[in-house]
């Protein structure tokens, strides 16, 4: 399934479209995130360029290979931008969006209407043109590099083939799909077979996933999903719709019970809206340390028809936010390296450096040595990180339990890594269907 819309009658250029692309991607390559490199295109023209930009960001590893093979030398960071932009999206005539020569010519006509790349014009059209004529030799030669074949750093992928060494094949597989379009049904307003029939009727076909979710067949904007402006449903992936239930389960949630809970990294508030979804008595406190995130945290409550106290607040510094009463769950969805996301966010894994996982894990054992004095003997806290990797996520926990010994880890997903329709034929009993990666430890407080 392709991630380019249909294009409108007015649609501009390829050409024009190639020009946004190259650029998205020259300032991803300098440190941008994606979210702010596309949030700079048009809106009119953004949709398509972050299509065309998703595609290249998930070939990016095929597209350097090919360029190393054409030039010996490193052209300027506009031209090269431009020239693998290209070839990412040309190499494989079947993924493809557009016939290659169509591509090349547009390219070409791309640098030469941009005086930052107009010098390098002839050299782009020949590099391409000879990648035309030697294509499957030159793919061939790329084959027999790794970050080419599987279009992740180098570190990542013998990252993970360590410590996944029966996944990582998969793993790295599904991170170069489509993400599905799953929606968490409010079931404060309606039901999952509700909403399901109106968006049958409403020409969008989907699928139950987990306890209250719908897995489109076919992605859509928010706009055109029955029911979403009224709060009847929100975006959610199926992995992360498991956190509210999986913190609260067991808990008692009636309004008697006065249950206190806490999200402490909240933005942009799906969790927890969840949460007040299922626990509508609650008194939710959530936590976020931008004050711009924590903005849409207030947005999505809003759309919904909820309500929580939101704080712009360090979650690591309870001192300067908490009023001593302590929490009968806490929800910890921590800062971490994103690397169970990347299908959503394909330019993470460019991004991501190694030595992050060291800073991160670091930034989470703080985080946890913080908030486990704020929870109530027999209480919970929720660990979780959209990670892969073992020390955002099971080697976390086991350092925790170690030094924490009125803590016990009850069950738990613990490493959910990504999961693809391609790849999960042959997992009849895979609930949730395609997920994101994740990482759920669930802790309990013993009493004293």
């Amino acid at each position: 399934m392709s991630d380019l819309p249909d294009p409108p009658f007015d649609s501009p250029p390829l050409w024009r479209q190639l020009q946004l692309t190259a650029g998205a991607l020259a300032a991803i390559r300098s440190g941008v995130s994606g979210s702010v490199a596309f949030d700079a295109v048009e809106p009119v023209l953004r949709p398509g360029v972050q299509a065309l930009g998703f595609q290249v960001l998930r070939w990016l590893g095929r597209a350097e290979a090919l360029r190393r093979q054409l030039a010996k030398r490193t052209p300027p960071p506009a031209a090269d931008a431009l020239l693998c932009t290209a070839l990412a999206l040309a190499w494989d005539a079947e993924r493809s969006p557009y016939e290659p020569f169509t591509l090349v010519d547009q390219a070409v006509e791309a640098a030469k209407r941009n005086p930052g790349t107009r010098a390098q014009a002839s050299f782009i059209n020949a590099c391409l043109r000879r990648f035309l004529r030697e294509r499957d030799d030159l793919v061939a030669l790329t084959d027999r590099e790794p970050v080419a074949q599987w279009n992740h750093p180098r570190w990542w992928v013998e990252r993970l083939k360590r410590q996944h060494p029966r996944e990582w094949q998969r793993v790295l597989g599904a991170d170069n799909m489509q993400a599905p379009m799953t929606l968490r049904v409010n079931l404060l307003k309606t039901s999952v077979a509700a909403m399901r029939q109106g968006l049958a009727a409403a020409g969008i076909p989907s699928r139950p996933v987990g306890a209250g979710g719908l897995q489109l067949e076919r992605a859509r904007p928010v706009g055109q999903i029955p029911g979403f402006a009224d709060g009847e449903c929100s975006v959610q992936d199926a992995a992360a719709q498991i956190a509210a239930p999986l913190l609260l389960s067991g808990l008692d949630l009636r309004p008697a019970a006065a249950l206190r809970v806490l999200d402490a990294c909240a933005a942009p508030g799906g969790k927890t809206a969840h949460l007040l979804e299922l626990a509508p008595a609650a008194e939710v406190t959530a936590l976020e340390v931008d004050a711009t995130r924590s903005r849409r945290i207030d947005d999505t409550l809003a759309r919904l028809g909820l309500a929580a106290t939101v704080l712009v607040a360090d979650a690591s510094r309870p001192a300067e936010w908490w009023d001593a009463r302590p929490f009968d769950a806490i929800l910890l969805d921590a800062p971490c390296t994103a690397s169970g996301i990347v299908r959503r966010h394909p330019d993470v894994r460019w991004l991501r450096r190694e030595s992050d996982i060291e800073q991160l894990a670091l930034q989470q054992a703080m985080l946890l040595a913080a908030l486990w004095p704020l929870v109530r003997p027999g209480g919970r806290l929720l660990y979780c990180t959209c990670s892969v990797f073992v020390e955002e996520g099971a080697h976390q926990i086991e350092a925790f339990l170690a030094h924490n010994t009125d803590a016990r880890l009850l069950p738990s997903p613990g490493h959910l890594l990504p999961q693809s329709a391609v790849n999960a034929r042959g997992v009849p009993d895979n609930a949730l269907g395609d997920h994101d990666g994740f990482f759920y430890a669930l802790l309990e407080k013993l009493p004293r």
